[in-house]
C-alpha cells in the first residue's frame, strides 16, 4: 500500500498563484496544504515527520493525479488515498479529518500512522 495526499488546488503556475492569492483573501483553503506547507514551502517538521511514516506517501494537486487516484478523490479534495497493491484505491482521510488537524503535521503523521497500519 501507499498513500497519496490529494491538495485542493491545481499544480501549474497559474493555479498555485490563484491558490496563493485566494487563501490570502479568505476564499480559498485547503487544509492539507495548511499541514505541510508554510507561506512558500513545505514546512520541515512536515518533511520530518514524512520521512517516519512505515509506507510511501506523496502528495499531489488536482492536475497532477494519476487515474486511480484521480476516481477515488473525485470531488472529494483535500483527502488522502490509499493505493492497494491490487490497483484498487479509496479515501481513508477525509476532508473533515484534514480540517481537525488544525494545521498541524502531528496531528496528520498520527493520523497516517494508523491508516498505513490496518
Amino acid at each position: 500500500m501507499r498513500l497519496t495526499g490529494v491538495y485542493d488546488a491545481n499544480g501549474s503556475l497559474s493555479g498555485e498563484l490563484a491558490y496563493w492569492v485566494g487563501a490570502r483573501l479568505g476564499r480559498r483553503h485547503c487544509a492539507l496544504c495548511d499541514i505541510t506547507h508554510g507561506l512558500i514551502r513545505e514546512r520541515p517538521e512536515w518533511l520530518r515527520l514524512q520521512g517516519q511514516l512505515p509506507v510511501e506517501f506523496t502528495a499531489v494537486h488536482l492536475d497532477e493525479r494519476e487515474p486511480v487516484v484521480a476516481d477515488a478523490s473525485h470531488g472529494r479534495a483535500p483527502c488522502v488515498v490509499a493505493v492497494f497493491d491490487d490497483g484498487s484505491a479509496e479515501v481513508v482521510i477525509y476532508r473533515d479529518e484534514l480540517e481537525a488537524c488544525g494545521g498541524d503535521p502531528q496531528s496528520l503523521f498520527e493520523l497516517l500512522s494508523q491508516v498505513s497500519g490496518k
